[in-house]
């Protein structure tokens, strides 16, 4: 399907990969793998044609639609949600377009019948690809997407430009979805998605026929939607016939083979080098040395990717708290007329490790912020139990730093009992390395703030520990120490997180968020997964239920407007029928009576009643003949009308 050709790009001035030759092909499920800035952004844009590389080239086999989902913020105005969505079917309005052409020109007189054929030829094969494109199911393919992605029926209508970037993103998404696409590219699709939506897009995608290049840091989703790997290591770009974690078993393996390579290579060389050091001067052995410089020019060294730097640190013991950290009563939440929270209670225990889950909108970031007292509630109480000490790292970091301040002060602001030197090594563990720890914060990237206010988090010696999406800026490795310190932090831990692979090992308590109302279900993630697999089951089984049950009914329905209307058309056939039949039996008899009074020869006799008999019998005969041929025309179309309704009630 795609050919990629002696590829070569750099950045910087270095290679990201250099003469890379693969396929891709039909139905191929692929995880794009490798450190960060390696590359893997910058090949899916080579490959959807948006970045041209330095050397090589990518074949694309001809008539192959490619969607691209990039990380970069997307912006769609200018139409509603539904006309945006449906735009990514170009096909369908050039069809629609045809269609239309067509139609105008058949409304013309003026047009001669053999050109009128060859129009009306046309027409019909634009309503046959109508159809293989189920262009009549369209609508509700679109409202199926769009509602898997979590958007409302309310919304369809709503202007794109209405949508903050997140729900930008899923816009995107749905037309790609909907694009009948051969090739998906998705860069880091789940940033924006909440659990929810993240199982409908796993199932979606499981489902697809077509192929995928997905880039994603929630190990997850990769591993349940992709079949093979697709590695940027060493400049190079390898295949891996597995799904991520047997990828990185295999490069476990692997690493530990280059290791023990690189160890019997530097042996040699040492060696070699010890030889030619030891005899360089003595004439005897000249050709020998000469002979061992050149074997160490040859020497190709092995090359191991550097273990990528990663967020290591320990959260320290902390004081415990009272058994009920926090408690709340009867929490409302309202922001103007809109309500986001409606009578919530709970009672956090001392130890629990609680994830808040639910769609986007549902106000888990709420909950979390009036938890931390950062927001009031509407109305209800928040109540802090004895000892409790609260640390709350949030979304958008910015909020809490100060921009003025460089790393060391901003750290220093929440603990001014560690040393220079302590401070120093606690960013170094964050990967503020050298001159860096002396830049401002209002200078920092997004994820370089989100590892700042991570850093800070810890010296606070908090034990209560609230996190708000804390996974978004960082990569495999870090999110795996910080996983680890959360495992074995001895507080209360509650973390707002669509990161199922990151709350697994830690979280013992869901708080699920939905339709304003708050529901605790005990045990931990994958448990919960489990019962909302298993309630969707049911929910798909009640739907197909009421499906059937709908359709009965509406089949039903239209059987008696089939039957009023058979009746309609029918009634007043059958009533002149019946007075037809009923007239030719009375004439008949009349006829039949006549015909006995003219065989009589008391009248035979007489030529005056002869005369008047003999009318009367013409007179029958003739209105027999005419209601009989009524009759016939009468029966033929009640046998048609009701051969008609035959087929559409069968």
């Amino acid at each position: 399907m795609i050919d990629v050709i002696n590829l070569s790009v750099q950045f910087t001035g270095e290679n990201l990969f250099e003469d890379v030759n693969l396929k891709i092909n039909r139905n191929d499920k692929i995880a794009l793998v490798g450190s960060n800035g390696k590359g893997k952004s910058t090949l899916l844009k080579i490959i959807c044609g948006q970045e041209l590389p330095e050397t090589g080239k990518v074949l694309i086999q001809k008539g192959i639609r490619i969607g691209y989902l990039p990380q970069e913020l997307i912006s769609f105005k200018g139409r509603t949600l539904l006309e945006e969505v449906k735009s990514s079917m170009p096909d369908i309005k050039e069809l629609e377009e045809k269609e239309a052409s067509i139609i105008s020109q058949l409304e013309s007189t003026e047009i001669p019948e053999e050109e009128k054929r060859l129009l009306v030829e046309e027409l019909g094969e634009i309503h046959h690809r109508k159809e293989q494109n189920d262009y009549y199911s369209l609508q509700a393919r679109a409202e199926k997407v769009l509602t898997g992605l979590g958007f409302k029926n309310t919304d369809f209508d709503r202007r794109t430009e209405e949508f903050s970037g997140g729900w930008q993103m899923r816009i995107q998404l749905a037309k790609i979805l909907l694009g009948e696409n051969d090739l998906i590219l998705l860069d880091e699709p789940t940033n924006q998605l909440d659990i929810g939506t993240l199982m409908w897009l796993e199932n979606f995608l499981n489902s697809y026929r077509g192929s995928l290049i997905i880039v994603s840091h929630d190990r997850h989703f990769i591993n349940n939607v992709t079949n093979k790997t697709l590695e940027i290591f060493n400049r190079n770009i390898n295949f891996f016939p597995g799904t991520y974690e047997q990828y990185l078993r295999f490069r476990k393996e692997r690493e530990k083979q280059l290791k023990e390579a690189e160890k019997n290579l530097e042996k040699k060389i040492k060696e070699t080098e010890r030889f030619i050091e030891r005899f360089r001067y003595k004439a005897t052995k000249a050709r020998q040395v000469q002979s061992r410089i050149k074997q160490l020019e040859k020497i190709e060294r092995i090359e191991i990717e550097e273990d990528e730097k990663q967020i290591n640190f320990r959260i320290p013991e902390v004081k415990l708290s009272g058994a009920v950290p926090v408690e709340l009563k009867k929490i409302f939440k309202s922001y103007g007329d809109i309500s986001v929270l409606e009578n919530i209670d709970i009672k956090i225990e001392r130890g629990g490790k609680i994830a808040i889950i639910g769609p986007n909108g549902a106000g888990k970031t709420t909950l979390a912020k009036i938890i931390a007292k950062k927001i009031l509630p509407s109305a209800g109480e928040v109540l802090y139990g004895h000892n409790t000490l609260v640390s709350y790292y949030e979304q958008e970091v910015t909020e809490s730093l100060n921009g003025e301040d460089d790393l060391i002060d901003s750290l220093q602001s929440v603990n001014d009992i560690l040393t220079p030197g302590q401070l120093r090594s606690l960013l170094g563990s964050f990967l503020f390395t050298g001159d860096s720890i002396f830049k401002k914060v209002k200078v920092l990237s997004g994820g370089e703030k989100s590892r700042l206010a991570l850093a800070r988090l810890l010296l606070t010696k908090s034990n209560l520990i609230i996190l708000d999406e804390p996974t978004n800026h960082l990569d495999y490795s870090s999110k795996e120490v910080l996983q680890n310190a959360l495992i074995d932090f001895n507080g209360t831990l509650i973390i707002v997180s669509h990161d199922i692979d990151f709350l697994k090992p830690i979280v013992n308590k869901v708080y699920e968020l939905r339709d304003k109302s708050l529901k605790v279900h005990y045990g931990g993630i994958e448990y919960y997964l489990s019962r909302r697999e298993e309630e969707r089951t049911i929910e798909e089984s009640v739907k197909q239920i009421q499906s059937h049950k709908s359709i009965r009914k509406e089949n039903k329905r239209k059987e008696a407007e089939l039957r009023q209307q058979k009746y309609n058309e029918t009634k007043e056939l059958k009533e002149r029928l019946n007075y037809c039949e009923k007239r030719i039996n009375e004439l008949e008899k009349s006829k039949l009576e006549l015909e006995k009074e003219l065989a009589d020869p008391e009248i035979f006799n007489s030529p005056i009643m002869l005369k008047e008999k003999n009318i009367s019998y013409n007179n029958i005969k003739k209105e027999l003949d005419l209601i009989f041929d009524e009759w016939t025309e009468l029966f033929a179309r009640l046998e048609s009308i009701e051969e008609k309704y035959k087929e559409q009630l069968s």
